[in-house]
């Protein structure tokens, strides 16, 4: 398992692209829609095949009679870094090492990629849903190899909780992450070209 991508929730994509954007100082990439969530999203590519999304629910979709990704029926005020995605080769063998509430795997797909992804049947992830969603990429297209070098490069995600040993014991050592005892909360802290910047 290892660190896929971040994603910044906000009630707009607009919001949530702005809260990116000015806190690093560069700009986002459309995206595209995810029909089976009714989200929609923009991307902004970091070094290392690591990249950021911005997320929001797409007014102009149906709803899509599920609890949608990332806990996003239950968003609301400021946009911020909400939850971060690890990557694994096989979810199915994954989710049987992990809590329950992890999530079952959905397959989706937009445009030529394809993956698989655990959400859990109420959209909230264990740890007040600062567990990673875990992904599963289908064939060798990846998200990070269709966007543009943004010159920003992830230092490292400090994952805040009160149960952060408990979190960190489950998951093991990943690059990039810190857990701290704390408030619950997320917060990256980022080279870009105008030098160290956090995302909250």
């Amino acid at each position: 398992m290892f660190l896929d991508h971040l994603a910044v929730a906000g009630e707009t994509l607009e919001e949530a692209s702005d809260h990116i954007e000015q806190a690093l100082g560069v700009r986002l990439q459309d995206g595209g829609k995810h029909e089976k969530f009714g989200t929609y999203n923009r991307l902004l590519g970091l070094r290392d095949g690591l990249y950021l999304e911005a997320i929001a629910i797409d007014p102009d979709a149906p709803n899509p009679q599920r609890a949608r990704w990332f806990d996003l029926d239950r968003f609301s005020g400021s946009p911020r870094l909400t939850n971060w995605i690890c990557q694994v080769p096989d979810i199915e063998a994954s989710l049987t090492v992990f809590p329950d509430g992890v999530g079952q795997p959905i397959d989706l797909n937009r445009g030529a990629l394809r993956w698989r992804m655990a959400v859990p049947p109420n959209g909230r992830l264990p740890f007040d849903n600062l567990f990673p969603a875990l992904i599963q990429w289908l064939g060798d297209l990846h998200p990070a190899q269709m966007l543009q070098d943004s010159g920003c490069q992830l230092q490292r995600l400090i994952v805040c909780h009160p149960d952060a040993l408990d979190l960190a014991k489950g998951l093991g050592a990943l690059d990039y992450v810190i857990f701290d005892s704390g408030p619950a909360a997320l917060r990256a802290e980022i080279e870009t070209p105008h030098g160290l910047r956090v995302l909250e």
